[in-house]
């Protein structure tokens, strides 16, 4: 549903035309204490930025906004109050009507009614969504003073497009749970006084990402190469099998919010040798945890209707059921897993146990992920049955309940290099084949047909194929990305085991 257009109110100078259209779009959130947060910020920002500004504040709904107004006589900045299909240019400022939703698609603007029977709003959650996927890397997030957590699962999504997050300092902050909401996340990429965010805007966003994609284009794998031994040897995470492109473009990235400019590539290396902090910053930016409850809902759809019921139905009661979550993140699409074979288990009366594993080669994210609190945001994702049923309140936020917290044994496992588990009924590994180099596909793909069991499945992402070996997989669905394990099982002693009799408390353990 479409909200009623609100009437655009404009004040200050045109945008000037003829700027491209690969401008940074900067989304800045906030709430209680956060319109004199915004009033210092844009005070400071000048006004041929070449970015274009969105402002979300939690604004009562019933009254109509003065923020145009209020904050046109704090800025050099066109301001103007987001309305329905309004294009985005440089150099302006747009802010959110009361009570909607606000989105971004083709650098055009929608406004929209939120559900008001589905939780708790988060506008900016939304608004951050839609701007990683329409803006990329020149995607930018500002979390400014304010209460709850609205904007940390949003920047996620920000952070996963390599777009760029900056925080208020908390100490500064008239209300500091929004910022240190954001912090936790571990994605936030600049703690900053609010004083000294237009500057960073500037330096670390105009500046430095858009040379930084074009830089990427020319390919160094020398250079690359250097880093790639450098974090293997110093680190736990070994890269080498990881795609070029992408691990040059998300270093570049990092290059550029320590202030370093792309071709100057040796200074980066010196600071990577002699700054550890630097160096797990940029480990823990190329591993890529993103990921969220139910996403794709039409493939979680079809999980419910179709894959779980047969598994639940077809497997014996004295055999544990087991799925395996390869690449889990921090557990998100795990629980939303475990949450329909619960579902089904309870409504078809079937004394199946449940037995799941979770894996993912960064520890920080499966201690995420063991704890299972999670911010208020996700009730946009998570039905209120689920809610009520799985989930209880904890601070701002929720925690899962022990049923579907004991449901899953989470692991820390490099699954290019570590074994596999066994005779597993459904493996789930969405979008983490992208990153890699078609040899290291192939060579997991041939690791997940020989942990599951004659008949089992295999869940992948929506760009990913089971490619060279699709003799071993049948297609179950095409638009899913569900495949049946076929074929010959492999050789006895193609891969070593862990899981054979996994107990439901003994967790994988990490590689030295």
């Amino acid at each position: 549903m479409t909200a009623r257009a609100q009437p655009v109110k404009i004040i200050g100078r045109p945008p000037k035309a003829g700027v491209s259209e690969g401008f940074p779009v900067v989304g800045i959130g906030a709430s209680a204490g956060g319109l004199e947060a915004c009033r210092n910020l844009l005070s400071t920002l000048p006004a041929d930025s070449g970015m274009a500004f969105i402002l979300v504040l939690h604004l009562d709904p019933h009254h109509e906004s003065m923020m145009v107004d209020l904050l046109a006589t704090q800025t050099s900045l066109t301001v103007r109050q987001a309305a329905d299909g309004m294009p985005i240019a440089p150099n302006c400022l747009y802010i959110i009507p009361p009570g909607t939703y606000l989105t971004v698609a083709g650098r055009v603007l929608g406004v929209s009614a939120p559900d008001a029977c589905h939780g708790a709003r988060m506008p900016f959650d939304v608004l951050l969504a839609s701007l990683a996927e329409d803006c990329g890397a020149r995607a930018v997030c500002v979390v400014l003073s304010g209460t709850g957590n609205d904007g940390s699962a949003g920047l996620a999504q920000v952070k996963r497009r390599s777009g760029v997050v900056i925080a208020q300092n908390p100490e500064e902050a008239g209300f500091d749970g929004m910022p240190r909401s954001a912090i936790a996340t571990g994605m936030v990429d600049l703690v900053l006084p609010v004083a000294e965010i237009s500057r960073a805007l500037i330096a670390h966003v105009r500046d430095r990402v858009l040379p930084v994609e074009q830089a990427a284009e020319i390919p160094d794998t020398a250079w690359l190469g250097e880093i790639i031994e450098l974090l293997r040897t110093t680190t736990v995470h070994d890269f080498r099998l990881y795609k070029s492109g992408t691990l040059q473009r998300r270093i570049e990235r990092r290059m550029g919010m320590a202030g370093i400019v792309a071709a100057d590539r040796a200074r980066y290396l010196e600071l990577l040798r002699t700054t550890p902090e630097e160096l797990n910053q940029l480990a823990s930016d190329l591993l890529i945890n993103v990921t969220s409850f139910f996403r794709d809902p039409e493939v979680f759809e079809f999980l419910a209707q179709k894959v779980v019921p047969e598994l639940v139905r077809a497997h014996a009661p004295e055999r544990p059921l087991r799925v395996w979550s390869a690449g889990c993140s921090s557990g998100e699409e795990t629980y939303s897993l475990a949450m329909l074979f619960l579902e089904e288990i309870a409504a078809s009366g079937s004394q199946v146990r449940l037995q799941m594993f979770a894996s993912d080669v960064d520890p920080d994210a499966v201690a995420l992920a063991r704890e299972g609190v999670y911010p208020a945001s996700i009730a946009e994702a998570v039905r209120y049955d689920r809610l009520a049923r799985f989930f209880t309140k904890s601070g701002d936020g929720y925690r899962v309940l022990p049923e579907l917290r004991s449901s899953v044994v989470f692991a820390v496992q490099d699954v290019l290099a570590d074994p596999p588990f066994s005779r597993i009924n459904l493996i789930s590994c969405r979008n983490l084949l992208i990153y890699l180099r078609p040899e290291a596909q192939e060579r997991v793909l041939r690791l997940f047909h020989f942990a599951l069991s004659e008949g089992g499945l295999l869940l992948l992402g929506n760009s990913e194929t089971v490619g060279k070996i699709e003799d071993r997989f049948d297609v179950v669905s095409k638009t899913a990305r569900v495949y049946r394990r076929s074929g010959p099982p492999a050789a006895k002693g193609g891969f070593p085991l862990i899981g054979g009799d996994i107990r439901p408390t003994q967790p994988v353990a990490p590689r030295p």
